[in-house]
């Protein structure tokens, strides 16, 4: 491996900063603890890391259940739920210390917000020739989407309705609306919405206005009025597939009337584990791979993108970025 560099110790050992959630709606910048890289390493020099304002707002308001405390540990977190933990999934950096091969490689890893960390060589994913590493951030949320996409069973000529105009059900829009024949909209109660997703190539409704025929409805809002719009739209014998994640909140639902008459199949989607029809011939790193192929494709995407952030202001401006009904839709946190 190439010799120390400038932010590691003379043991050889590599020393970062790192975001922390600390209590309910509050951050701050810590010393990460050093880490020294094994032969079958690489140190990973942080470059951008996104911000799901979904997962990571449920995070920093607390709100993961107690019964889902250890199947919501992200790779490389530490800390446990509440507080404090160090959470999040979407970095992308330069290999700066590993394998001669690999060196200058720009990767994406599920890891925190950190300025540098060592990694197994393994979980440093290289970017596709042509991907932006900014837009590399969107990786995660695009493999929710590659996955609510599978859950949905969307084929050509399928009428679809996307419930929740955020980054996950913009990508996961944008995703179906590649099958020949579809008809895609998205409903969102917020008007600005429609911009983005109309750049994207979408039709955008209010929620009021959906039709009532969808062949498969999906959930992406994180809030119940926007589920009860998914079953509302489910034509006969149609699909809704939930992709909310609620956290602590509690949920009630219209199952009464004609819910059971239209014979609707209601389903979960997450994307912590593949799909059953998949895993025979699917891994983690297969589906990965595809998510940064179609975000490489798709330069649009970088709408998504907002309020890059220096990692230094992240504790005193990301409050009000998480805070529900904000106007951002992926911030980016930057690194010197």
């Amino acid at each position: 491996m190439p010799g120390k560099r400038r932010g590691d110790r003379k043991d050889g050992s590599v020393t970062a900063q790192a975001l922390w959630t600390i209590s309910e709606n509050r951050f701050a910048v810590r010393d990460a603890s050093p880490a020294l890289a094994g032969p079958g390493d690489v140190v990973l020099r942080a470059l951008y890391s996104g911000i799901s304002r979904g997962t990571e707002g449920l995070v920093a308001r607390g709100a993961v259940p107690d019964s889902e405390h250890e199947r919501m540990r992200c790779p490389n977190q530490e800390g446990d739920f509440p507080f404090p933990v160090k959470y999040g999934y979407a970095l992308v950096g330069e290999i700066v210390q590993g394998p001669a091969s690999r060196i200058g490689q720009i990767c994406f890893a599920l890891h925190p917000h950190q300025t540098r960390t060592v990694l197994p060589a393994v979980a440093a994913h290289p970017l596709p020739e042509g991907l932006p590493a900014r837009r590399a951030v969107l990786a995660a949320n695009m493999e929710t989407a590659v996955n609510i996409a599978w859950d949905s069973g969307a084929g050509p000529g399928d009428r679809v309705l996307v419930v929740g105009a955020g980054v996950v059900g913009l990508l996961t829009a944008h995703v179906l609306s590649g099958i020949p024949g579809t008809e895609v909209a998205v409903a969102d109660i917020a008007p600005d919405r429609a911009e983005v997703a109309e750049a994207l190539g979408l039709a955008f409704l209010h929620p009021d206005q959906t039709p009532p025929d969808r062949d498969i409805a999906i959930n992406t809002s994180a809030s119940a009025a926007g589920l009860r719009c998914a079953l509302a739209s489910a034509g006969q014998g149609a699909r809704v597939v939930e992709a909310s994640w609620h956290g602590t909140a509690d949920v009630s639902l219209p199952l009464g009337g004609a819910f059971h008459a239209r014979r609707l199949a209601l389903v979960s989607s997450q994307v912590g584990d593949l799909p059953a029809d998949r895993k025979p011939r699917w891994n983690y790193a297969r589906r990965l791979g595809l998510a940064l192929r179609l975000l490489r494709d798709a330069p649009v995407l970088d709408r998504l993108l907002t309020h890059d952030i220096p990692l230094a202001d992240a504790p005193d401006r990301l409050p009000a970025l998480l805070a529900p009904g904000a106007d951002a839709l992926c911030p980016v946190l930057t690194y010197p």
